[in-house]
């Protein structure tokens, strides 16, 4: 994966916040962000290709059903903080849900980008992308 992915929030965070005090929704909002950059950064490093076609791929791997899916697969390795965080995020009340989705899926999708948020602005991105390559695995290679 790019080295300016694993580097990137250093750039802008200046502060140290206490992390537990963020909503989930949140870090739901910034994780959502955050994993469909490292979807789309995966695609286009895997060569040059349509765009619409990559945009079709990208999709795929971001909805809430390809999400749960992710879920999944990760929680087993989860430490028992990325468990939490994750548990925080799929248990948290959205006004909104996806409009092609089961609340179930959306609700785990919900708990995957929070905790991509939470890992994201705790400068662990070695670990967003370890548990998104491993909750990957098994979906189609476009």
């Amino acid at each position: 994966m790019a080295e300016s992915l694993m580097n990137f929030p250093g750039i802008l965070l200046t502060e140290q916040k206490d992390l537990r005090t963020y909503s989930p929704l949140t870090l739901a909002y910034l994780g959502d962000a955050v994993y469909e950059l490292v979807v789309r950064t995966a695609l286009v490093e895997r060569g040059n290709c349509p765009v619409n076609r990559l945009n079709k791929m990208a999709s795929d791997l971001v909805k809430a059903s390809a999400q749960s899916q992710m879920a999944a697969r990760i929680e087993p390795v989860l430490t028992e903080e990325e468990a939490a965080v994750y548990r925080r995020g799929r248990n948290a009340h959205s006004p909104t849900m996806a409009k092609h989705a089961s609340m179930g899926d959306y609700r785990r999708a919900t708990g995957v980008e929070a905790l991509v948020g939470y890992l994201y602005l705790k400068g662990d991105m070695a670990r967003v992308l370890e548990l998104m390559d491993k909750g990957l695995k098994g979906e189609d290679d476009g």
